[in-house]
């Protein structure tokens, strides 16, 4: 299988390059050539089997010749030992009809490690065979970071660099990022947002020459890898409930926008998802996208549910790159026109491909407490704050005799402030993480600025 860039100008490239080189270089974002669909019978076959052989024959088609079949079926199996909840994404009903997809019982306690577990394998065994070293950098908005930490600390041919919105993460997140011994990872606390730091991590990737001599690699949801693995999900929660026989729909607490995409992935693969609805906190871009037509900017504003603290909506690109017949010309005028004037217009037969697939919903601070606290009082269960967000959509947008599957995509003790401040109690850690708050940090300030950011990556890579 072939990749191809949704800005249409880059080359193709198989899934090892495509994973390894992470951002075009024409700036678009590696989709597949052809997304291959999944019988009836396939599907239906998934019923009962471990979480890891489901990732195996949804991912199989996609990977090509880049691993055997028998080398693949280990590295998934290693990418996902270290989870501590035997289903790995167990499914929990709350009420009729509504449902959670726990996706927080890996390493880090976030959905990132699904993938990020997954593409440290994968990295290490494609460098391992190579004898490269690569520079990884990434941005994140909280989750991302700690998990691409977790999957790379140690390693003796990658350097890690994450940088991070400087006082824009929860303190548990922060720790998770800051907290490692090993001396190949490096925190870097950005002075911005996340937008900022999103932004300077693709100018270092459209910098060729920066990009080649420190052989640069992403790891952030502009990864396709990133995305494949979190498709696998989509197909246990649906099989779980029924499908291919049974429609399901989902609600994806969203920021990058990553994670509704790999939905939108699922069901062209076969699996029955009626829709898929991007629940956002108020900085709700894709939101208002969706609903007016229009990809308008907003200053980010802080809330309670950081890692959703987004205006540019990466992956969006993808879903707009299929939304306009895979014209990738298209896509990079509404990339040049989102650079020079913040903003674009989605054309009327783009934006209704978009909403016959993707519904949206916004939940206010003072919303989000509220479900938090509901969803604890009703059901027994504590969600973190993007859970909350995703699950007061849910019901709002719920389909009589759909069922809902919502993502809970952190553990609440990620966020313990907001959870406390909704059910006045502080939710703990798990027992292998109860030290974190002892742990000392190791962490630079760095400004908002690509030459000095440069400086500082080529320096600690040549010590």
């Amino acid at each position: 299988m072939n990749y191809i860039s949704t800005r249409g100008k880059a080359p193709e490239l198989g899934f090892e390059e495509a994973m390894m080189t992470g951002l075009a270089r024409d700036g678009g974002l590696y989709v597949p050539g052809d997304i291959p669909v999944m019988a009836k019978d396939e599907i239906a076959a998934l019923t009962g089997l471990s979480y890891e052989e489901v990732a195996y024959r949804v991912m199989r088609p996609f990977v090509g010749r880049t691993f055997t079949d028998d080398a693949f079926r280990k590295l998934i199996a290693m990418a996902y030992a270290g989870f501590d909840h035997p289903a790995r994404a167990p499914i929990k009903q709350l009420e009729p009809n509504q449902f959670l997809l726990e996706l927080f019982h890996g390493p880090t306690l976030a959905f990132k490690d699904f993938a990020m577990q997954l593409i440290g394998q994968l990295f290490q065994a494609s460098l391992s065979r190579s004898g490269e070293r690569v520079t990884i950098v990434g941005a994140t908005s909280g989750d991302t970071g700690s998990a691409a930490i977790e999957a790379f600390r140690g390693l003796s041919n990658v350097d890690v660099f994450i940088l991070y919105p400087h006082g824009r993460v929860s303190e548990v997140q922060r720790r998770q990022m800051t907290t490692p011994t090993e001396a190949n990872v490096h925190a870097i606390a950005l002075e911005g947002d996340f937008d900022d730091c999103q932004a300077r991590l693709k100018d270092m990737f459209n910098d060729h020459g920066f990009r080649d001599e420190v052989r640069l690699a992403g790891v952030n949801s502009i990864n396709w890898a990133r995305v494949l693995a979190q498709v696998v999900y989509y197909f246990t929660a649906a099989v779980s409930l029924g499908a291919p026989h049974r429609e399901v729909d989902f609600t994806v607490p969203t920021g990058n926008f990553g994670d509704i995409y790999a939905g939108f992935v699922a069901r062209r693969m076969g699996l029955p998802i009626g829709r898929l609805f991007a629940a956002t906190n108020h900085n709700d871009v894709v939101n208002r996208a969706l609903k007016s037509g229009y990809y308008d900017k907003n200053a980010v504003i802080p809330s309670f549910s950081p890692s959703m603290d987004i205006q540019v909506s990466s992956n969006f690109e993808r879903a707009l790159f299929e939304a306009y017949n895979r014209d990738g010309n298209a896509v990079s005028l509404l990339m040049e026109d989102l650079s020079l004037h913040d903003g674009f217009k989605i054309s009327q037969g783009a934006l209704q491909m978009l909403t016959d697939v993707f519904g949206s919903g916004m939940t206010l601070e003072s919303a989000t407490l509220e479900r938090i606290k509901r969803t604890a009082l009703e059901t027994g269960e504590v969600v973190c704050p993007h859970t909350a967000v995703g699950l007061d959509v849910a019901v709002r947008k719920a389909r009589r005799g759909i069922p809902m599957i919502t993502l809970a995509t952190a553990h609440p003790a990620k966020f313990p402030d907001a959870v406390e401040e909704a059910t006045g109690k502080r939710p703990p850690l798990p027992s292998r993480m109860a030290d974190l708050y002892d742990r000392p940090e190791r962490v630079t300030k760095a400004p908002n600025d690509l030459a000095a950011l440069q400086s500082l990556i080529r320096g600690r890579i040549d010590t």
